[in-house]
């Protein structure tokens, strides 16, 4: 089992670039340490339905409101104006964004403990035809790799996907490698939960990181399935 880089086409280039913005830094800053609510928070904002201030300080007040515990506040007020910019990005370009920001913010994580964490990377198995897709992160450290895929949201979960990480699992087992594999998604494990019910791909080898579970990323392998909601 070997990584390799993805090939470079026009969408990888222009993507990179979006990925280099400082804005996508910004936001999965403001995100690494944050509670569950505010990850929330800053997933309604950069859905892109406003990019008003007040009408976000209405909507979750026990967030941005004056009786808001003060660190779920502070972590609130860091994260809204960097999110409303999102926010106000055209359709096409916002949807990149989010994608950038949940990658980035799993690497982020995942460097918390782990030393050669990688992006846009290909997993090789000897006598295996090369998956097109590459994993969007990757931890390559010696005797200990792991792989992810990031989406936005439940609905980003398909057959699809699903099998392309089993896959990889499976491979690596085969070559007596132990490879964990996950999906990191910036959305509810309510919300995850009823979209891998319509799913019919292998997904008991794989984990399910969830807005409520991205923390755990910081502090060992996501275990496999979907924990449940926690604050």
């Amino acid at each position: 089992m070997r990584f390799q880089d993805a090939s470079k086409d026009a969408r990888a280039v222009v993507y990179a670039g979006i990925q280099a913005d400082p804005l996508v830094g910004r936001v999965a800053e403001a995100l690494c340490d944050a509670p569950a609510s505010v990850r929330l928070l800053a997933r309604a904002v950069m859905n892109g339905e406003s990019d008003d201030e007040t009408t976000w300080r209405t909507v979750f007040p026990t967030l941005l409101g004056a009786t808001a515990d003060p660190a779920v506040r502070s972590a609130a007020e860091a994260v809204l104006p960097a999110a409303l910019e999102v926010a106000a990005k055209g359709a096409s370009a916002r949807d990149q964004y989010r994608g950038a920001i949940v990658e980035e913010l799993t690497a982020r994580l995942l460097s918390r403990r782990a030393t050669a964490v990688r992006r846009e990377r290909r997993v090789l198995f000897d006598g295996v035809p090369t998956e097109i897709h590459p994993y969007d992160v990757t931890v390559e450290d010696a005797g200990r790799p792991e792989v992810y895929d990031c989406k936005w949201g439940a609905r980003g979960i398909g057959d699809d996907v699903l099998h392309q990480l089993d896959d990889a699992r499976r491979h690596a087992e085969e070559d007596d490698v132990r490879l964990p594999v996950a999906l990191v998604v910036l959305d509810t494990a309510r919300t995850c939960a009823v979209r891998l019910d319509r799913t019919y791909a292998p997904r008991d080898g794989t984990a399910v990181v969830t807005l409520e579970s991205m923390g755990d990323l910081a502090r060992g392998v996501p275990a496999p399935g979907l924990p449940g909601p926690r604050a």
